[in-house]
């Protein structure tokens, strides 16, 4: 077991995010895990990420601990509130959109390539 207390938690610079603090929260570099990573985003109002993910080919879970999220895809738009979750799987591209006036928190799990 290996535990990591929040304030050992450092943000990154999330490729395509804007407005919004990305912290890796469990992974390979921080506790030696290897299927998987866990991230904590957090998004002002307005934040967001680009559209993304088309050619990945990692699977996706994001789950939304408080505030409402937008998730696009090229032919739905999914809105997520506190406590809901939804999977992105292989390929699937995405965008990502805060369009309230209060910020929101999500977890986001991605497998590691294999």
């Amino acid at each position: 077991m290996k535990k990591i207390k929040f304030e050992e938690v450092n943000a990154y610079e999330a490729p395509g995010h804007f407005e919004m603090t990305a912290m890796r929260l469990q992974g390979i570099e921080e506790t030696g895990i290897t299927k998987f990573w866990i991230g904590l985003s957090h998004f002002l109002p307005n934040g967001g990420a680009e559209w993304g993910y088309e050619d990945n080919p990692l699977e996706k879970v994001y789950f939304v601990l408080e505030g409402e999220i937008i998730v696009k895809s090229k032919t739905e738009e999914i809105v997520l509130q506190k406590w809901d979750s939804l999977f992105i799987g292989p390929n699937e591209g995405r965008e990502i959109i805060n369009k309230t006036n209060k910020p929101a928190s999500m977890l986001v799990v991605i497998n590691y390539p294999e």
